[in-house]
């Protein structure tokens, strides 16, 4: 391959820009061309493209978000969609693309490989919720700043006696709920993977841990449980706690990437340009015990993935 696009989709994960870095530098220093597709597969339908070079990824890999913009595209699931996108494609002489994304994403590279455009998926997303590899890019420093941002809240907790109810992000997965949880020493927390019941798990725990002295609680909620406002209502009626929602929002997304995360996207991205070298494409780029491999993006996507029960158990071994 000569020449190669490079697109970032979905939810923006800090890390996406060290990715992007890697893969215009990876291919520039092997003779590769490099098209920056804006907006992901909106941009690769509508042809808005820039050729990119080694330094139009200079002084990025510090920075959250993605230079290359994201975007959700309804079109793109529709074969009218794919085939405009292959026509961009073959319009802007692109012989194969890097997609960083998540789950959704790599359906449709899966989509555009299936029909002739070669592609490699690498896992951007701060859910950590992609099945074939231990890790995405973002998933530490989301964990980081919900820490730093709790960690924030509990001293006002602490200052009035209070109850925080705090949501993070994670529709259908609770990686972030769990980890952040334990890190902050969260009384409970409720992710979608396990059942719970609100009455043992966080009031009667509550109700336990003030026989022992404490005051002040953090209940640690992912979004897909939702009602984190009812539940504070119902926390302050049954244990005369005063009691608050606190919901950290897109603030999550956002900030400067860790070390962690520059340092696997920039492998990440360096693996998935050199499979593109050798013509191989429909394929997702991963992270298995601490090692970057990569697998047929079909197998990837008939993953699941689960929660580590043992470590959430964990969490209700020590936060009384």
């Amino acid at each position: 391959m000569k020449r190669i696009g490079v697109l970032t989709s979905g939810g923006d994960a800090p890390g996406m820009n060290a990715a992007v870095r890697s893969v215009v530098r990876t291919a520039c220093e092997n003779d590769m061309e490099v098209v920056g597709i804006r907006r992901g597969y909106t941009g690769l339908i509508n042809g808005d493209m820039v050729e990119m070079n080694i330094r139009s990824v200079s002084d990025i890999i510090h920075r959250g978000g993605t230079i290359l913009y994201s975007a959700r595209c309804l079109e793109f699931k529709e074969e009218a969609g794919l085939q405009k996108a292959i026509q961009s494609c073959k319009e802007n002489a692109i012989d194969g693309i890097v997609v960083i994304g998540g789950d959704g994403s790599f359906r449709g590279a899966r989509d555009l490989s299936l029909r002739g455009v070669p592609c490699i998926g690498i896992p951007g997303t701060i859910d950590n919720d992609i099945a074939c590899s231990d890790y995405t890019i973002g998933y530490d420093t989301c964990l980081n700043t919900i820490m730093e941002m709790v960690d924030r809240v509990r001293d006002t907790t602490e200052s009035h006696d209070r109850c925080s109810v705090v949501e993070v992000m994670g529709r259908r997965a609770g990686y972030l709920a769990l980890n952040a949880g334990i890190a902050v020493g969260a009384t409970s927390i409720l992710v979608p993977e396990f059942d719970y019941d609100i009455e043992r798990d966080v009031i009667e725990r509550m109700r336990r841990t003030q026989k022992t002295g404490k005051r002040h609680f953090i209940i640690m909620v992912a979004e897909g449980i939702g009602g984190v406002e009812e539940l504070a209502r119902r926390i302050e009626k049954e244990t005369m706690v005063e009691s608050r929602a606190v919901i950290l929002g897109h603030v999550q997304r956002g900030g400067a990437p860790t070390c962690k995360d520059r340092v696997v996207a920039s492998q990440m991205g360096n693996r998935a340009v050199k499979l593109l070298q050798q013509g191989i494409g429909n394929r997702v780029v991963g992270m298995r015990n601490e090692e970057i491999f990569d697998m047929d993006i079909y197998e990837a996507l008939s993953m699941t993935k689960t929660l580590d029960k043992e470590l959430f158990d964990i969490s209700y071994e020590i936060s009384i």
